[in-house]
């Protein structure tokens, strides 16, 4: 931001904080550190957490000043009213923020990139499926080349299996024997520098093995001889997919591919409809006013195609809502309300604080 404020550019200065906030700090930071920030205990994690969204907030309304002037000053004003951190009156007194460079951790960027795009690739799956998010999965597949991408994965694993709800994220090392990818030239990256030999590159490129995709997956670059010319390739120069399988579905971004299982057993089901029911019975509890800390009893009206559901998870079902009981009746007494658990399947519920 400060070069682009420095040559005048104040457009790409304001996208580049702005897709901080909203992909970074807001849709991603914040969302994904709600336990954090509201679990009971004002533990050395709990106060980290808070810091480190104050020294976020700080800087973005440092950095923003020049182009948000007003929004700026009340953000600034907001914060250190509460801290007394700085002596200032405004966030326009306040120094230009310089770049400390050794805080920069580029493996941990690249981490949390990958993160961020396995994620939405999955998420992305889901969606293509009609496979909501709270019904948990089996098994993600990741193709990997070297040892690199796969220890940056590792220390992530855990966050990308939360986010998108799947139990196990499984590495391929060598992807012949399971996922089978095709290839094909981009015509508008080599056509200006190959235009007579197009043909002739379509047809080697058409032809190439899965070696061969491999081969330019991991070293970015491939050497093809049409006649007596050498085509230099790169990746960008070619698309590469890869197919669905049975029981799968595939996304490709770039070098990078993924492939969610989607095979649906019954313990998965029901823990989907438990994870469902915990959902609704918590707007429930919030429309009803009810105190975070309240304990509640929840009658459900008998449903054949969620008894088990409600057996093998009642004692998740009640932890996550502070039920003291579940019970399942015929007939629920006095006024209830019908929750619609999927597309299919309703049932009729009571809540009371206990």
């Amino acid at each position: 931001m400060d070069e682009a404020f420095a040559d005048y550019e104040p457009t790409r200065a304001g996208r580049l904080v702005s897709d901080f906030v909203n992909e970074h700090l807001s849709n991603w930071y914040v969302r994904l550190s709600r336990r954090r920030f509201w679990k009971g205990e004002y533990t050395t994690d709990k106060i980290s957490a808070y810091q480190t969204l104050y020294r976020c907030l700080e800087a973005v309304a440092k950095l923003a000043s020049p182009i948000a002037p007003f929004f700026a000053d009340r953000l600034y004003i907001d914060l250190n009213s509460v801290s007394g951190l700085e002596n200032f009156e405004s966030v326009h007194l306040t120094d230009f923020p310089v770049a400390d460079e050794s805080k920069i951790d580029k493996q941990l960027e690249e981490r949390m990139e990958l993160a961020q795009q396995v994620s939405s690739m999955v998420l992305s799956l889901r969606k293509k499926t009609n496979l909501r998010v709270r019904q948990p999965l089996h098994k993600v597949l990741i193709p990997v080349s070297g040892d690199h991408i796969k220890e940056q994965l590792d220390k992530v694993s855990g966050l990308i299996l939360s986010e998108v709800n799947v139990k196990e994220l499984e590495y391929l090392d060598e992807t012949a024997g399971f996922l089978v990818k095709k290839i094909k030239p981009n015509f508008k990256t080599l056509g200006p520098r190959y235009g007579k030999l197009m043909k002739e590159i379509a047809a080697a490129v058409g032809g190439f093995t899965q070696v061969d995709i491999s081969k330019i997956e991991s070293e970015g670059q491939y050497n093809l001889q049409i006649g007596t010319e050498t085509v230099e390739m790169f990746l960008q120069d070619v698309e590469i997919i890869t197919e669905d399988i049975p029981g799968w579905v595939v996304a490709n971004q770039g070098t990078l591919t993924v492939a969610l299982d989607i095979t649906l057993t019954e313990q998965l089901w029901q823990e989907g409809i438990a994870r469902e029911l915990v959902n609704r019975i918590q707007n429930i509890r919030k429309d009803l006013g009810f105190e975070v800390t309240d304990k509640i009893t929840i009658a459900l009206q008998k449903n054949d195609q969620i008894d088990a559901a409600l057996t093998n998870f009642n004692s998740y079902i009640c932890s996550e809502t502070l039920a003291e009981n579940l019970t399942v009746l015929l007939n629920i007494p006095g006024d209830s309300e019908t929750l619609e658990l999927t597309d299919e399947i309703s049932v009729d519920i009571k809540i009371n604080k206990a």
